[in-house]
C-alpha cells in the first residue's frame, strides 16, 4: 500500500505540500505508483505565478501524461533540477529527493490532512 506522510498536506489532485516557507511541493506516492515509470517532468519556472487548483506543469510516464496542479497560489522560488534531469526520482523518492518546486505562498487552495487523503485514495499514513 502506498504511504502518505502524516507531516504533509495534500490536494485532491495528488500533490503534497509541506509547511516550510517557501513551501515545497511534490506528487504523492499514490500518484507516482498510478503513473508507473515517470520519464519526463515539465515544471513552472522560477518567478512564475501559480494559482491554487490550476495546472502548472505535467508529469509524463510510460502509461500516460498527467497535469500537475498547484495546491497553492504564489510565486515559484526554486525548481528541482534533479527531477527534470532524472524524472525516475519521482517514483523512487516522491516525498524526498523527488520534490518538484518551492513556492512563496500567498493563498492556499483546499487541502486535505494525511488521514483524509489516505482514506479517499487508499494509502496508509506514516
Amino acid at each position: 500500500m502506498s504511504k502518505v506522510l502524516a507531516s504533509l498536506r495534500y490536494s485532491a489532485e495528488h500533490e503534497w505540500l509541506d509547511d516550510a516557507s517557501p513551501a515545497k511541493v511534490g506528487i504523492t506516492q499514490i500518484a507516482a505508483d498510478a503513473l508507473g515509470d515517470v520519464v519526463y517532468v515539465d515544471l513552472p519556472e522560477v518567478g512564475d505565478a501559480v494559482t491554487a487548483g490550476e495546472t502548472c506543469g505535467e508529469v509524463e510516464s510510460t502509461k500516460s501524461v498527467s497535469d500537475l496542479y498547484s495546491p497553492v497560489t504564489g510565486t515559484i522560488v526554486e525548481v528541482n533540477a534533479e527531477a527534470i534531469d532524472n524524472p525516475a526520482i519521482l517514483n523512487e523518492d516522491p516525498y524526498g529527493a523527488g520534490w518538484l518546486f518551492t513556492v512563496e505562498v500567498t493563498e492556499e487552495g483546499p487541502l486535505l490532512s494525511a488521514a483524509d487523503y489516505a482514506s479517499t485514495n487508499g494509502g496508509s499514513v506514516e
